[in-house]
């Protein structure tokens, strides 16, 4: 086994190599405007570093979000492309999920909640019964609206770090970990569980719409 695993649904432009024991090399950027520019170099460093060429990847995992529209895509687009050329299998996982594992390798056990930067004011969350364990689905929401629902209990993620006023025991990780999604993977094909179809997860529209009330313009 020799999973490349990428993720760009949050800031963190990330990608990590796992042969389904331990991982192998990996790559972690923050820069949320430059997913497209930075992801196929990281890709290349990842594989270096490892001393392996791509032809030997025999699956492909990525984060489907949720995420911002532009910057998910990157990721997806990535993946799906790679899989196609080398004929290989693509596992989509839940990005949020990848965060929660990363929580308990850092010693977080459970419950607790994942939250990342939404914008718009907004995060994407869901609450977590152990770092393996989600409790219902991913949702995205203002804060204050969900206060209530992850009192109490501690929030690891971007978005929970944004409003301590909501999540007052915020912790790392802060960011996505490509290393932990890969993990996560491998723990779940030993396992023989199902994934998620690597279609993005976006929980709203994008910001780009057409305008309403377009005026439709006739050649004479």
């Amino acid at each position: 086994m020799l999973l490349l695993a990428v993720d760009t649904a949050t800031p963190a432009v990330t990608v990590a190599l796992h042969d389904g024991e331990t991982v192998l090399a990996e790559s972690n950027q923050v820069d949320a405007r430059r997913h497209g520019e930075l992801l196929l170099p990281s890709v290349d460093r990842v594989l270096a570093e490892a001393g392996v060429k791509l032809d030997a990847v025999t699956g492909i995992v990525v984060g489907v979000g949720p995420g911002p529209y532009t910057g998910l895509r990157v990721g997806l687009v990535t993946a799906t492309t790679f899989a196609a050329v080398l004929s290989v299998p693509v596992h989509g996982l839940c990005t949020l999920d990848g965060l929660a594992y990363a929580a308990g390798t850092a010693g977080i056990e459970g419950p607790f909640t994942v939250a990342t930067d939404a914008r718009r004011k907004e995060v994407y969350w869901a609450r977590y019964e152990d770092p393996r364990t989600r409790v219902g689905e991913p949702a995205v929401d203002r804060p204050a609206e969900i206060a209530e629902q992850v009192a109490g209990i501690p929030a690891v993620g971007q978005g929970a770090l944004l409003y301590p006023e909501v999540f007052p025991d915020a912790r790392g990780p802060e960011h996505q970990s490509a290393a932990a999604l890969a993990s996560l993977a491998a723990e779940r094909l030993a396992a023989g569980a199902d994934f998620l179809p690597p279609t993005p997860l976006y929980l709203r529209r994008p910001d780009a719409q057409v305008p309403k009330n377009y005026k439709v313009v006739t050649p004479q």
